[in-house]
């Protein structure tokens, strides 16, 4: 691709502080750059994508283009693609934090599209010239040119959210997902199976990281698949996109975005505000490292080193005035030039650092975050832990943050692979967690309910794996948790056995029934309706294949399970549009919840530490409906007694995990009455029966 220099001979001015990064105007461009400790930078313009050297260099006056720590300047006839980048001068000083090296190519920080040459080698881009390969470079991109129609965030309240999480890659790169070829892996792939998302009822896709990303920040050989690796925080993936043109990537973005919306469906970008691509103090420097180090990352009192609370080599220093700034910036993009629905920020915790890496009681950004008017009701959520220890489920800062519950995913596995001491655990899990979260007076959705998501097992593999299979990532299967709370139905992997099978599928559809059902916001993963596997790697970061991708074969392999969460998806739905009157905390609900324990028999539940069942009745608040649920997690079959009813009503069986369709799940409506007085449910059974009074 190859820009038109229309600048060339038009005199340069001293241009505005405000606003960061390119800003157009009629008659060109304005650039500004923040670095507190750069002695002297230089703005880079280029002509064509794989360019090494700029067809023109703009030399920023220490004195005209320099308002405090900022550095500007205006260019005249510069237009919309344009290509740039700069080079900052300033002392290499290790032991005091910087690291400036005026011959380095560095990305713009606030650019809002970044271009990737075919010939980019992380590993080679900033050496000397001799031996140097093409850079990335930024994109002047006016915002401005987008149609957006008519479209307007959707603001669906979290008690009426059903997310589900998933890879723009992924979702369609497969030959099978019959996507045309140049759309698979795409946002505009995506787009064509936005159908299927609205036929399996959810209501909000999170998406896995889309902020341009270094591909290449990953062991030799692989792709960085999942796309923790930030380059920009302002920029969408160029990989996404089906053009290779740069500002091709914006619309196609937007696209996706608006056709969603329309589907009724909200978009949720997972966001890595923690660290950068740029690694340790031995990782490549093209962005923040070259521009000033020291303001950018929090660094060891051995100013050399960096702090690494996210266990990537790296740690931004997020409540660092500039990076805050900056944070507050990108996410203000998101929401008012690509129109993204919320946020769910990776290793949040981070976030809750001061510039020293100490836990404070009240971080600034986070609550900058919080109070923003223009997120507010945007959805934010948190994933409240640290690479380093930190653990803050149950008690992040902020009044509106919902948190992923790491206890619902580890309590509920724990208690259907038949593990003792965990009934009073479960039970917690499925009424929106009161020990975690009832001291906050907070509403029943604070907790996020998950049993599987990209870190770790699919649905499918955490029932047919006991250990990790990690070989294929070149670690010797050292990567990725080795506690996984699993249990293979008596099979490592794969088999034909149909009486392992069977008990699988009826393990995967008592996850499903119990996340779906239990009070909070729940979550699933891409392909778990389909029992999509990677067969047995739970760091499947770096698997850029069909190991990782969506199997579409899958939907008539498994159309049990496919059916039985599109059920299950339809009644929560139903249930929370029908209590949408009784707005109340997670407390105000259980108190007035009507709720009665049972064992196998009547009001005597076993809680000690060898039970495996429990039973409970719970009555809708408005009186209209009670379910009864029976859940058994143990290797035999056991009869449990019901609650009587008026003569003129019956219990009727809903769901019966053990069953093979369609007996396993049905719409209320059809539902087959109950005649007897107890109900015998099959070993690692769930049961739910209802009645309408």
């Amino acid at each position: 691709m190859k820009r038109l220099a229309t600048y060339i001979n038009q005199p340069s001015e001293a241009g505005e502080s405000f606003p960061l990064g390119s800003t157009i105007f009629p008659d060109g461009v304005n650039f500004s750059l923040f670095s507190k400790n750069g002695t002297g930078v230089e703005l880079l313009l280029f002509n064509n994508i794989d360019d090494i050297e700029p067809s023109r260099i703009v030399k920023l006056d220490a004195e005209r283009n320099h308002t405090y720590h900022y550095w500007h300047i205006f260019v005249p006839g510069i237009v919309n693609g344009q290509l740039y980048a700069y080079r900052v001068n300033g002392p290499f000083e290790p032991l005091n934090g910087h690291r400036f090296d005026g011959k380095k190519t560095l990305l713009d920080p606030y650019a809002n599209a970044v271009a990737v040459p075919e010939g980019y080698n992380r590993h080679t881009a900033d050496l000397p010239a001799e031996n140097r390969t093409p850079a990335m470079k930024s994109v002047v991109a006016d915002l401005s040119l987008y149609d957006w129609e008519d479209d307007k965030h959707l603001k669906r309240p979290f008690s009426k959210t059903v997310i589900y999480e998933m890879h723009v890659g992924g979702f369609t790169r497969n030959a099978n997902s019959l996507v045309e070829p140049s759309k698979r892996g795409t946002y505009a792939g995506l787009i064509e199976k936005i159908p299927y998302l609205v036929d399996l009822g959810i209501t909000a896709v999170e998406l896995l990281p889309v902020f341009q990303f270094d591909e290449q920040d990953c062991p030799k050989d692989l792709i960085n698949y999942w796309g923790y690796s930030p380059v920009s925080f302002f920029a969408p993936h160029h990989h996404y996109s089906s053009s290779k043109e740069p500002l091709h990537i914006l619309d196609e973005f937007r696209d996706m975005v608006k056709a969603l919306h329309k589907a009724g469906i909200e978009v949720i970008l997972d966001v890595v505000f923690n660290h950068t691509a740029e690694g340790n103090d031995e990782g490549p420097s093209f962005c923040y490292r070259g521009i000033d180090n020291s303001v950018y990352y929090m660094l060891e009192d051995d100013k050399r080193c960096y702090a690494n609370y996210s266990g990537t080599g790296n740690t931004l220093n997020a409540n660092q005035p500039i990076v805050r700034r900056m944070i507050i910036d990108s996410l203000h993009f998101w929401v008012t030039a690509m129109h993204v629905d919320g946020f769910r920020f990776d290793l949040a915790s981070i976030l809750s650092r001061d510039e020293k890496g100490r836990p404070v009681e009240n971080p600034p950004v986070l609550w900058d975050i919080e109070s923003d008017p223009v997120l507010a009701g945007i959805k934010l959520i948190a994933e409240a832990w640290d690479a380093a220890g930190l653990y803050q489920v149950g008690s992040f800062t902020g009044d509106s943050w919902k948190e992923w519950n790491g206890r619902f995913r580890d309590d509920v596995r724990s208690f259907i692979k038949g593990d003792e001491g965990t009934v009073s655990k479960l039970i917690s899990r499925l009424v929106g967690s009161p020990d975690i979260y009832s001291h906050q007076e907070r509403e029943p959705e604070q907790s996020v309910n998950f049993i599987t998501c990209h870190d770790g097992f699919t649905l499918n593999d955490l029932v047919s794996y006991n250990n990790k299979h990690n070989e294929a990532n070149n670690e010797e299967n050292r990567d990725g948790n080795n506690d996984n709370y699993s249990w293979n139905c008596g099979i490592e992997g794969t088999t034909d056995n149909a009486v392992i099978e069977s008990l699988r599928n009826r393990q995967v559809k008592n996850f499903l029934a119990l996340t779906l059902l239990s009070l909070g916001a729940p979550m699933i993963l891409m392909g778990d309706e389909v029992r999509r596997t990677q067969y047995g790697n739970n760091n499947a970061y770096c698997q850029n294949n069909e190991l990782s991708w969506f199997d579409w074969s899958l939907i008539q392999k498994h159309a049990d399970i496919h059916r039985f969460v599109k059920h299950l998806v339809y009644i929560r739905i139903q249930r929370d549009a029908s209590q949408a009157e009784y707005s109340m905390s997670l407390n105000q609900l259980l108190g007035k919840a009507l709720i009665t324990w049972h064992g196998i028999n009547l009001n005597q539940p076993d809680w000690s530490q060898s039970s495996h069942s429990i039973a409970f009745t719970v009555q809708s608040l408005g009186g209209a409906l009670a379910m009864h649920f029976m859940l058994n997690a143990y290797h035999d079959a056991l009869e449990f007694e019901l609650p009587q009813l008026k003569e003129t009503i019956s219990w009727e069986c809903w769901i019966d995990t053990a069953l093979d369709p369609p007996g396993d799940i049905c719409y209320w409506q059809d539902a087959i009455p109950i005649t007897n007085k107890k109900y015998r449910v099959q070993p690692y059974a769930s049961v739910i029966l209802v009645a309408k009074l």
